[in-house]
């Protein structure tokens, strides 16, 4: 039946089982944050399809009302339940996934080890230049990072990532009639943005830079930019600006996609 369902029929299920589990504790932790990253999936898939914000957010309180409301004993919950274990028992044991877009792509990695990786990254080429963006850390720990490399081995000063502010906007700023326009368009106008700057900068370490290059710079942005970027809807995009000396800028854009997805998706695996 979930081959036969709507994205939007998959997102109401999911909440309903999401919120019934908060209330009748029905599932173990790595099966509940799976259903969450399925969940976040499902919600990326309607707004692609075609669903509005408006219409998702409605579907979500009538799905949450519905789980509040259940019965944590009746058999209706019972099979349902049953039926969410088995569609995500494996889940925990997969370690890596890609969450394609309409450009980009998100690859995620929650493999264990010591070393720093990349566990939730897209690339941008912007020019001669070229962009790794995403969540990396070890154990774990994850910090939101952009890390760089300048055909012409310039050194930029600072960084600031832009992205559309949710608390003062009702919602992404898209032409549906161009559904093939560059990312560049998917940005909204400044005045609808919020701007976080960079708080670090240092030479990028081997562990993430691709085995071609040598060399590059790496950015570490606020946790909280993590938070608002998983709230974007995942049609549009985010600019990334490099400043240079001489009042120069740089612009990488990368497409938001399933980044809330991945992120859930990074979670079964620290629960």
């Amino acid at each position: 039946m979930a081959a036969l369902a709507g994205p939007a029929d998959l997102f109401h299920e999911r909440t309903v089982m999401i919120a019934a589990d908060r209330r009748c504790s029905l599932f173990a932790p790595e099966v509940a944050s799976a259903l969450a990253a399925s969940t976040a999936q499902a919600r990326g898939a309607a707004l692609r399809a075609g669903y509005d914000t408006q219409a998702l957010q409605a579907i979500d309180q009538r799905a949450r009302t519905h789980g509040r409301n259940l019965d944590c004993r009746s058999a209706e919950l019972t099979r349902a339940a049953a039926r969410v274990r088995e569609a995500f028992s494996n889940y925990s044991r997969i370690a890596r996934i890609t969450y394609p877009g309409e450009v980009a792509d998100w690859r995620a990695d929650r493999g264990v080890g010591r070393t720093v990786r990349w566990r939730l990254a897209q690339t941008s080429r912007f020019g001669a230049d070229r962009m790794f963006f995403g969540l990396a850390g070890r154990e774990g720990v994850e910090a939101l990072l952009a890390v760089t490399t300048f055909a012409d081995k310039q050194t930029p000063y600072a960084a600031r990532l832009i992205l559309r502010d949710t608390r003062r906007t009702m919602g992404p700023y898209l032409d549906t009639r161009k559904p093939a326009a560059p990312l560049s368009a998917k940005v909204p106008p400044r005045a609808a943005t919020r701007s976080y700057m960079a708080e670090a900068r240092n030479p990028a370490t081997d562990d993430l830079l691709p085995r071609d290059l040598k060399s590059g710079w790496m950015f570490r942005f606020p946790v909280t930019a993590a938070q608002d970027l998983a709230a974007l809807d995942p049609r549009e995009a985010v600019a990334v600006e490099f400043l240079f000396s001489g009042e120069r800028v740089r612009t990488a854009y990368l497409e938001v996609g399933d980044f809330a997805a991945g992120r859930a998706f990074l979670q079964v695996a620290s629960r």
